[in-house]
């Protein structure tokens, strides 16, 4: 298949041609670059919409039930960028979100895409936004990307999505951990999950009491009979506090509770203004990874191996600091040449 008659099929909603060309962007192949630029003019239209949390809350069945209520709802075009975990060792990965996500089958208007993160620390892979590009193009209204649920690496997901999701559940320990993580810092909707379980009415108010600690509202009591109220925060009214949804995603429970957050979170950030901003946020971070990727290329193709593995056995021998090799290195200098 030839690259304009790919990006015809692309554009079209083509599932075969969609499916070749995010194996040759995961491979980052020439091919796949260049149908990424002739794509591109074609995006920006997707509500991109990325799932956290730590492992085990119950994430891949949440954002299953959240796409069964898109498609019976509002027909749109769902498309899932599950990351899974690669092993440091093997560099392998299970890819088996899907398997929570055997209700979504058959169903030609969802894609469901598992991916390996590949030593990713962010929560995403690298790759993970030109998927998101791909879809957009193909006509995906909405994108959910499923992060690996790796715990305080996972804020990368903010930079990419428009609305983050952070899931929650109780049980799972103390959750002062989420709060230290700076997981709860990039929610735009708090979701606990589980809610059946005993403790929920604890985690309901560990994460109440963060979000009055970040955004803090007027205080009414009563004093001689009177009710005051005191304003010590002065409240924003156009700043976005994050909502708290209970979910049994297992049950379906919660789930359009959830959808209702997300859609009135959409409209806040079309309305302030803040999609456009982060839209200029997520396309300047992709742009910032892309060069730092070419010029590491540029670098490693105009520099000799031998001299290269020279600084290294000089730093790993202690010396030569590894700020001093990289000066030596971008100067095309050794240091015996200086000497």
């Amino acid at each position: 298949m030839n690259s304009e008659i790919l990006i015809d099929a692309i554009l079209e909603g083509n599932r075969l041609a969609l499916a070749r060309l995010l194996t040759h962007v995961e491979n980052d192949s020439p091919e796949g670059r260049a149908a990424l630029t002739e794509l591109f003019p074609h995006t920006g239209k997707a509500h991109l919409i990325g799932v956290t949390g730590a492992p085990g809350t119950g994430k891949s069945t949440l954002v299953n039930q959240l796409v069964l209520h898109y498609r019976k709802t509002d027909k749109n075009k769902v498309a899932i960028i599950a990351v899974d975990p690669s092993s440091p060792f093997t560099g392998g990965a299970v890819l088996g979100d899907r398997v929570r996500m055997r209700d979504l089958a058959g169903d030609d208007g969802v894609f469901i895409r598992s991916m390996a993160s590949r030593g990713s620390v962010g929560g995403i892979a690298q790759t993970t936004a030109a998927f998101t590009q791909v879809f957009d193009a193909a006509g995906y209204q909405i994108i959910i990307i499923e992060t690996v649920g790796a715990g305080q690496s996972e804020v990368d997901i903010a930079r990419l999505a428009h609305t983050t999701i952070v899931v929650e559940a109780p049980g799972l320990g103390d959750e002062i951990q989420a709060i230290k993580a700076g997981i709860l810092e990039i929610a735009d909707v708090l979701v606990i999950n589980k809610a059946d379980r005993p403790g929920v009415e604890h985690t309901e108010r560990a994460l109440r009491s963060t979000l009055e600690l970040a955004h803090p509202t007027p205080r009414v009591y009563r004093h001689h009979g009177q009710t005051m109220t005191v304003d010590t925060s002065k409240v924003d009214t156009n700043v976005w506090i994050p909502p708290i949804n209970k979910t049994v995603a297992t049950e379906g429970t919660g789930i359009a509770d959830v959808a209702e957050s997300i859609a009135k979170h959409a409209a806040h950030l079309r309305v302030s203004g803040d999609w456009a901003s982060r839209d200029r946020a997520r396309l300047g971070s992709e742009l910032e990874a892309a060069l730092q990727d070419a010029l590491m290329n540029h670098f490693f193709e105009n520099i000799k191996k031998e001299k290269y593995d020279e600084m290294v056995e000089k730093v790993i021998g202690r010396t030569l600091s590894p700020h001093e090799a990289v000066k030596l290195l971008l100067n095309g200098n050794s240091k015996q040449e200086n000497s």
